[in-house]
């Protein structure tokens, strides 16, 4: 059997995806936003609807978002990138999430190309990039709007910026630190910043 007999690329622009990663994207931000809505919903007294929204739109869209921006700038590189989710960590996930505990590792995206040190080390910083970008809008939006998700969509989203930047094994944050360790240290500073100052 031939596996791309059955995958349909789908182009827009110089973006390219397929019907393989897109179902794989919204199974991984349903997952994600359900387990997380699960978890609020103990301790913030909302409706599980209500809160399966907001997860979505804090959660994951932090999720979504950092993946495909490694995808984007892997592809402006020339690469082939695509996600893939992971079953077993989104099934994990919800599980935990109703004993008050997630360990959120919903999939990765697969790259395969010719890269050096620092192409691969933009590759990697993006996805925290956009982190904590999302981590600023929700910043700047609870000063017009106040609401707990919105505070929540800076914590989560300057956590997943640091977490990621973690400079071991197969993470982020370890491509980041071996190509340029100041580029390393500005987005740690700015995720602590989030999460402990402003």
């Amino acid at each position: 059997m031939q596996p791309n007999l059955y995958r349909k690329v789908i182009k827009i622009g110089s973006f390219t995806s397929s019907d393989i990663e897109l179902k794989d994207l919204a199974k991984a931000w349903i997952a994600i936003s359900f387990a997380f809505a699960v978890l609020l919903r103990g301790s913030v007294e909302v409706g599980f609807f209500f809160s399966f929204f907001m997860s979505g739109l804090t959660v994951g869209l932090g999720f979504l978002l950092h993946e495909l921006g490694h995808k984007v700038v892997a592809q402006k590189y020339g690469c082939f990138a695509e996600f893939r989710a992971n079953n077993i960590m989104l099934i994990l996930a919800i599980v935990m999430s109703f004993i008050g505990f997630i360990l959120a590792a919903p999939g990765a995206v697969m790259i395969a190309g010719q890269v050096d040190r620092s192409k691969n080390g933009r590759i990697a910083i993006i996805g925290s990039i956009i982190n904590l970008l999302l981590a600023a809008f929700f910043y700047i939006a609870s000063f017009l709007y106040s609401h707990i998700f919105l505070d929540y969509g800076v914590s989560i989203n300057a956590w997943l910026a640091l977490f990621n930047m973690l400079p071991f094994g197969i993470l982020d944050g370890y491509k980041v630190w071996k190509w340029n360790k100041l580029s390393w240290s500005l987005v740690v500073i700015t995720a602590l910043l989030f999460l402990f100052v402003l």
